[in-house]
């Protein structure tokens, strides 16, 4: 038994440091996992590369529905939050746009590109819509409108308009809330991060307005 003794010892030993170890490992993992990225105020990483390229067309596609606003009949609040999204968001491409030219990155076609570029006039001739502008979008970000869902609010009546423009743009919105809470999570940056978080305070708070205009 003495000889069994020492041995059941250290066995039992062997054991519990192994379960020690592997907890502290786990544990250590899981910290890491949680820390926050590294910021910085000069170096970027990808995805600070495509928050600034994504947002610029999200961005582009959210002023080409606030130009769909124009002569239309609004509600003074929904008006005034057309103008809010206008005053804002077209800095912020500027913003986004110029960080791109700093890192040697190229800046993408959006919409509103290709309708100052020669296609505007919806209408006028009969051929051209707003699906025609995002020939070459990427559609399938988070809250973008197809060029069928642009077409649509484009010759909804003065009826459905705004209420079909108010829901379009809380999803839009909810879709740059999921792209900058990837920025945060994900971005190295910091003037991206911060403009991330700009963006989901100024939007979340926007959402919240549309929903109550909608009832």
């Amino acid at each position: 038994m003495r000889t069994q003794r020492p041995l059941i010892r250290s066995t039992w030993a062997a054991a519990g440091l192994a379960v020690l170890l592997t907890l502290s490992a786990c544990g250590g993992s899981g910290e890491d996992a949680k820390k926050p990225q590294k910021l910085s105020e000069t170096e970027h990483n990808k995805a600070d590369v495509a928050f600034a390229s994504d947002m610029i067309q999200h961005h582009a596609q959210a002023l080409s529905m606030v130009d769909l606003t124009m002569d239309r009949s609004l509600d003074p609040e929904v008006q005034e939050l057309a103008d809010s999204i206008r005053a804002a968001q077209s800095p912020e491409i500027e913003t986004m746009s110029g960080w791109l030219l700093q890192w040697g990155e190229d800046v993408p076609a959006t919409m509103r590109d290709h309708v100052n570029g020669g296609h505007e006039g919806h209408g006028d001739d009969g051929d051209s819509s707003m699906s025609d502008s995002m020939a070459g979008m990427d559609a399938d970000m988070p809250g973008m409108m197809s060029g069928e869902d642009m077409d649509a609010l484009e010759k909804a009546s003065d009826a459905e308009f705004q209420d079909m423009w108010l829901e379009m743009m809380v999803e839009h919105h909810e879709g740059a809330v999921e792209m900058s809470e990837t920025e945060q999570g994900e971005g190295r940056f910091k003037p991206a991060v911060d403009l991330a978080g700009t963006i989901i305070e100024s939007q979340s708070t926007e959402i919240e307005t549309m929903e109550k205009l909608l009832g």
